[in-house]
């Protein structure tokens, strides 16, 4: 069966670029009739950030993304916060370090900086690897009593990957056919860090092997990321059940390259988050696709078609008739800009199927506000004279 999931870290409010990735999750489980899992990826206790969670889940549910699994509808392959995993990761970096394929690394941050310097001076690329790897203190250039005395004595340190010197790392990619990367060009990344915690890089590939994840359909930001996550799955023994990779193309700004932010939508007038957010830090509110009037119809059809295109370049789709058409192999590699007046096209339609009594219902609340004086039993008859030449919002 089909398995595939959306992993949000709860960080802050959930991108529109986010969401588009939930979507593509969502549509090719529900064509190839697999199941949608929601996870949790808490890792990051410093980042994260109270009530991001909850924020995630509404946003989903207001745009009719539902998940077969997850923290808010249980399943079979639970916990799915990575938080309440962590004797798993732990489990699995002590077997890289048997199987001699990560070590112990007790460098201070200052002796890391120290190395990035000196490399930069040597005009090299500033990375913890087969090389440099040899000039720090880790279990690998320490003697091995120095290393068990440190170890004993609860000195900090980090489990790192033992990434060869110059191995040739392939993967296909369902988007963007054959990657080759040459381990020369990576770097032993930390696995564990010295809280106890996993890093990204264990834990996804942990939990996408424990929770059975056939494909992994997630941005292009991660593309980098996926040599190393293949070395891992080799490594622990997984290769043969690692999943399918397909790296989105990224939602760029309307007006030039780089991808969409949330400064942009500011500067340009149109929002970048789903629903109306406000930091719980700054108190600063940022209004989203709902506030201010988009129907959620609407916004999933405008973000289908933000990487991806029928045969026939259809524009119109209701949900279902997205999930009939959606065919993975034809999402782009590159990126697409948003749209704006786009997105307003889409909207607008939408709003024409309702009936007056449902759009006067939407926007009942607003006018109440604006004209105190009005009688609300007249407003579908409003509705019905100006809905046509309304820009919505």
């Amino acid at each position: 069966m089909v398995r595939v999931r959306f992993a949000p870290s709860p960080t802050g409010p959930l991108h529109i670029g986010g969401v588009r990735t939930a979507l593509y999750n969502y549509l090719f489980a529900r064509k190839n009739k697999g199941k949608l899992i929601l996870r949790i990826e808490d890792t990051d206790q410093k980042r994260y950030v109270k009530g991001a969670e909850d924020y995630i889940i509404e946003s989903l549910n207001w745009l009719g993304i539902q998940f077969d699994e997850g923290p808010h509808t249980g399943g079979d392959y639970g916990p799915y916060r990575q938080s309440e995993r962590k004797p798993d990761y732990r489990q699995y970096a002590d077997d890289l370090i048997e199987k001699g394929h990560a070590y112990y690394a007790f460098d201070t941050s200052e002796e890391l900086n120290e190395m990035r310097e000196r490399l930069e001076a040597s005009k090299m690329m500033p990375k913890y690897d087969a090389i440099s790897r040899s000039t720090m203190k880790n279990s690998l250039s320490l003697p091995e009593d120095e290393v068990k005395r440190r170890l004993a004595s609860g000195d900090d340190y980090v489990i790192r990957i033992k990434l060869p010197r110059n191995e040739e790392v392939r993967f296909h990619d369902e988007i963007r056919g054959w990657v080759v990367v040459n381990t020369t060009q990576m770097d032993d990344k930390v696995l564990l860090k010295s809280d106890g915690m996993p890093t990204y890089h264990l834990a996804n590939i942990v939990d996408d092997f424990k929770m059975e994840i056939t494909h992994v359909i997630r941005g292009e930001e991660w593309l980098p990321s996926a040599p190393l996550h293949v070395m891992l799955y080799r490594y622990l023994g997984w290769e043969d059940k690692m999943p399918k990779f397909a790296h989105l193309p990224l939602l760029l700004k309307p007006d030039g390259n780089g991808k969409l932010s949330k400064r942009d939508g500011d500067r340009l007038g149109f929002p970048v988050f789903p629903l109306e957010w406000k930091d719980p830090s700054t108190e600063v509110v940022s209004t989203g696709y709902r506030e201010e009037g988009y129907l959620p119809e609407a916004v999933l059809n405008m973000l289908a078609l933000l990487g991806w295109h029928t045969a026939d370049n259809q524009e119109l789709f209701s949900k279902d008739k997205l999930i009939e058409a959606f065919d993975i192999s034809r999402v782009s590699k590159s990126g697409a800009k948003f749209d704006l007046k786009k997105a307003q096209w889409f909207n607008h339609h939408y709003l024409m199927q309702l009936a007056n009594e449902q759009i006067a219902s939407l926007i009942q609340d607003e006018v109440k506000i604006a004209y105190p004086s009005f009688d609300l039993s007249r407003l579908s008859a409003a509705v019905e004279l100006t809905k046509e030449k309304a820009i919505f919002p």
